[in-house]
């Protein structure tokens, strides 16, 4: 009998939504909260983000925080991650906890997710695989006198992120003395002739877990004055090539399996973070060395290493193929764990089981990304597409293509309660939404619950925009993509290294062209397309340009890509030349590339040229982004707080909320497909038509009329609403914020209306 009515809700609300899919599961049932606040899981929900400390672990710990979201916030999928002190993910306390929570959870509508990374259960991971930590090699170099001994000291750093502030960092465990070179060099390079391996004439007279001395012998050639000393500290973290570490990592998330949760997620994962720019600090292992050795035909890592900082003098090639090779190898063992963890958790969990949580750490494509995780944003598998902090518009939206998501979430905090509301509209503006993080740097006041940015405007905005949710499952519409040269902008000794083109993206965003960046490394594992019609596509965005932004040292799979016959509607610019292949073996890219595509010189051309074609094809321009995103050393372009933008399925929204954070009147007449459109409402206004003019979806925030041809509406009291007609060309509605009967006049479109309410906003004390 309780499957039956289980069933029978299940069918009721999808024939309601109009949607055959469910995105994700509130664990084993569903249950509605009676408030009426959160939105059903037939539609992307809106979500927040729990860090769990020693408070949650008291006895019902985890009712203050859940009782306050499901009386206070729209949040309908909570992710958990438990930051507790010298607790591990493998402790019985903790699933115990997290079970207890998730059904309580259940209990008011809300699904949690939880964070299952492996990097909470080092100590666990350590008794098993003791052989299988992560070692840093750190590359010292000094020079060396002929008439005594040098003695050098290498100490080891304290490293520590997100997920040891309150525990164990990833301190050293154990240090080595792998490799010491000598040789000639200059500002040039190594003199190819001079290179020596003199390990075994030095002397280690000193070793701790945290530093080493080493003593190295008088120099015994004439200019070879300069050595390398090469050493490893072992560190508490699983080592990233560590052959246990797909298994522990399935067996953690095994141990959750019977816990009603809504789904699981990792956050920031790659090797443990650096803020190392001069290539002296590395992360390796013999596990890493030995399958450097595979795709290089035997090369030594260690040795290659010493070539990666210094190069050959005159000789710039080995130096530039020896980074390629390694920092693919970053790449695509970051993506591959990646990928497993995924599966595991649908294996676990459930196909509806959703993976959640962002791979971006420093959140702007720079040289610190690409020693994380090798820059795997796009190959970094998600159901949704997920970013934090000030990650650019134009990786948000790339992502949400390459997810087939509906909408992004960006994980988001600050220090002020007054930014939220900007960023939440100007998300919104650029297909996504936000994804609450506590206030942070958190303070007394809110330390334990972090609710103060929950202000009512904010209700009031968050729940007009998650009307959108209702309406479209189509992402930003983007018509142009900058693809850039994946492995050019991770070669320190390339020309543009740390260029993945963000300059060009921001111009384009500044001027009203909506852009998603891409690295060539989507061409080749598939995910960039050729459409039916010769298009250039990625998951549901169909391409008028893209540009091939400095594609130095690309493999042929590019050439091949860009030379296909059936590529013929998209035009194609190449900015930046193209003169070495993967191996930084000389080329002719004019045999790589087809003729059709323009070589332009700077970035103002091809702004200029991508303008004209959108004006020769009457394609729309959206409002220019002209907020600054600024953080961690960056700066991108973000969508205003007022302005318009279009979807892939043609949808119009307009957003006006620049003066009052809960929305400003929008009075608006514009065209869609030749057909004019009217709105009288407040904070937003979104509506798509078919081919033949009729309205299909509309939502609005303090709607008073809207018209379109045969369709007109007029209501006496403002209301947030949303209407849409399904695959039968059925309506449904929804209204919000307003109770009592639903007025005659929408009852006279359909009968079929549900009324979500807004929260009181908590009172903090």
């Amino acid at each position: 009998m309780k499957h039956t009515l289980l069933l029978f809700v299940l069918l009721s609300l999808i024939s309601f939504f109009g949607f055959a899919q469910i995105k994700y599961d509130l664990g084993n049932q569903f249950i509605k909260d009676s408030s009426n606040f959160r939105l059903p899981n037939t539609v992307m929900p809106e979500l927040a983000n729990w860090f769990w400390f020693e408070k949650e672990f008291m006895t019902e710990g985890y009712k203050e925080y859940l009782d306050k979201v499901s009386k206070h916030s729209t949040f309908g999928l909570v992710s958990v991650s438990i930051r507790m002190h010298r607790r591990e993910l493998t402790e019985d306390s903790v699933h115990t906890q997290l079970k207890l929570a998730a059904n309580y959870a259940l209990a008011h509508g809300i699904g949690l997710t939880a964070d299952l990374d492996v990097r909470a259960a080092r100590r666990y991971f350590e008794a098993h695989y003791p052989d299988e930590l992560q070692e840093m090699l750190i590359l010292r170099e000094v020079d060396l006198s002929n008439s005594k001994l040098t003695n050098v000291v290498v100490k080891s750093h304290d490293i520590s992120d997100h997920y040891t502030g309150r525990t164990v960092h990833y301190i050293p465990l154990k240090s080595q003395l792998l490799r010491v070179y000598n040789y000639a060099r200059d500002e040039n390079g190594i003199e190819m002739n001079s290179l020596i391996d003199i390990t075994k004439s030095c002397k280690i007279t000193y070793s701790s877990k945290d530093s080493i001395v080493i003593e190295l012998p008088k120099t015994k050639f004439a200019g070879s004055t300069k050595a390398c000393v090469l050493t490893s500290f072992t560190h508490l973290s699983p080592d990233v090539f560590a052959p246990h570490l797909l298994s522990f990592q399935r067996e953690i998330i095994n141990r959750f399996r019977d816990i009603p949760l809504a789904g699981v997620f990792k956050d920031e994962w790659g090797f443990p973070l650096s803020h190392d720019k001069t290539h002296t600090e590395i992360w390796y292992s013999k596990f890493r060395a030995e399958d450097y050795a595979k795709r290089t035909n035997g090369h030594d890592l260690l040795y290659d290493c010493l070539i990666m900082k210094f190069g050959w003098k005159g000789e710039l090639g080995e130096q530039q193929k020896a980074i390629n090779y390694f920092m693919a190898q970053s790449l695509e063992r970051n993506q591959m764990i990646e990928d497993d963890f995924y599966h595991a958790v649908k294996e676990s969990f459930g196909p509806n089981a959703v993976i959640l949580a962002h791979p971006t750490w420093w959140p702007f494509p720079n040289q610190l990304e690409y020693t994380k995780n090798g820059l795997n944003w796009w190959s970094a598998t998600r159901d949704w597409a997920q970013t934090d902090e000030v990650t650019p518009f134009a990786v948000r939206t790339a992502l949400s293509k390459k997810w087939g998501s509906a909408v992004w979430y960006n994980m988001y905090y600050s220090s002020k309660i007054e930014d939220y509301p900007i960023a939440l509209w100007s998300s919104a503006l650029g297909g996504g939404r936000i994804s609450y993080h506590p206030i942070f740097p958190s303070t007394e006041k809110n330390k334990n619950i972090h609710f103060d940015f929950l202000t009512k405007p904010l209700l009031i905005a968050e729940s007009r925009i998650r009307l959108l949710n209702f309406i479209s499952q189509a992402p930003l519409d983007c018509r142009v993509a900058v693809i850039f040269g994946h492995a050019n902008t991770m070669n320190w000794a390339g020309a543009q290294f740390d260029d993945p083109g963000m300059d060009l993206v921001s111009n384009l965003w500044r001027e009203g062209v909506a852009t998603d960046l891409i690295p060539t490394s989507e061409i080749k594992n598939g995910s960039v397309k050729i459409d039916k019609d010769g298009y250039v596509y990625y998951g549901k965005q169909r391409y008028d340009v893209v540009i091939l932004y400095h594609p130095e040292f690309e493999e042929n799979t590019t050439g091949i890509f860009f030379s296909n016959p059936n590529l013929r509607s998209t035009r194609l610019f190449k900015l930046g030349s193209w003169t070495k292949n993967f191996d930084a073996e000389p080329i002719n890219s004019l045999d790589l590339l087809p003729k059709k595509m323009s070589t332009i010189n700077s970035n103002t051309e091809v702004v200029s040229e991508v303008l004209d074609i959108f004006k020769s094809k009457k394609i729309e321009l959206q409002s220019p982004a002209i907020l600054l995103l600024k953080g961690f050393n960056s700066a991108s372009n973000a969508p205003p707080t007022t302005g318009f933008c279009y979807l892939t399925d043609g949808t119009l929204i307009q957003i006006a909320a620049t003066q009052n954070n809960a929305g400003d009147p929008i009075h608006s007449s514009v065209v869609i497909k030749n057909h004019t459109i009217t709105f009288d409402a407040e904070g937003l206004a979104a509506a798509r038509l078919d081919d033949q003019g009729n309205l299909v979806a509309l939502a609005a925030g303090g709607l008073r009329s809207f018209s379109s041809g045969t369709f007109a509406l007029q209501i006496k009291e403002p209301l947030d609403l949303a209407i849409w007609k399904d695959e039968n060309e059925i309506w449904h509605g929804v209204i919000q914020g307003a109770k009592g009967k639903i007025p005659v006049e929408l009852l006279e479109i359909t009968k079929d209306w549900v009324q979500l309410e807004i929260p009181t906003p908590m009172i903090i004390e």
